[in-house]
């Protein structure tokens, strides 16, 4: 099982645009094959910033997967307007939990 940490900062003062687009992406990608689930988090100290973890069943679920879907697309049509730059996204391999 893998982890996907994105780190999104978002253009000042779209906090609650972003938000219910990105409820609404949230539908997309739940139908890529490979999803395992996710969580949506808000920064305290920084109001445009946001991290997403995504579990995903491989790496390759997401990176080839889901990228290269029309899933993908619609998802980021929904949400990539809101960008301030692009997100940073980092993959992490899941080996416990607590």
């Amino acid at each position: 099982m893998v982890l996907e940490l994105a780190t999104i900062d978002i253009k000042q003062g779209t906090n609650a645009e972003f938000e219910q687009s990105l409820a609404q992406a949230q539908h997309v990608i739940s139908k890529s094959e490979g999803y395992l689930g996710h969580e949506f988090q808000k920064c305290i100290e920084r109001d445009n910033r946001y991290i997403l973890l995504i579990k995903w069943a491989t790496l390759e679920a997401h990176t080839e997967g889901f990228r290269g879907s029309e899933l993908f697309k619609e998802w980021r049509a929904l949400i990539g307007p809101f960008f301030e730059n692009p997100p940073l996204v980092e993959h992490f391999e899941l080996k416990m939990s607590m």
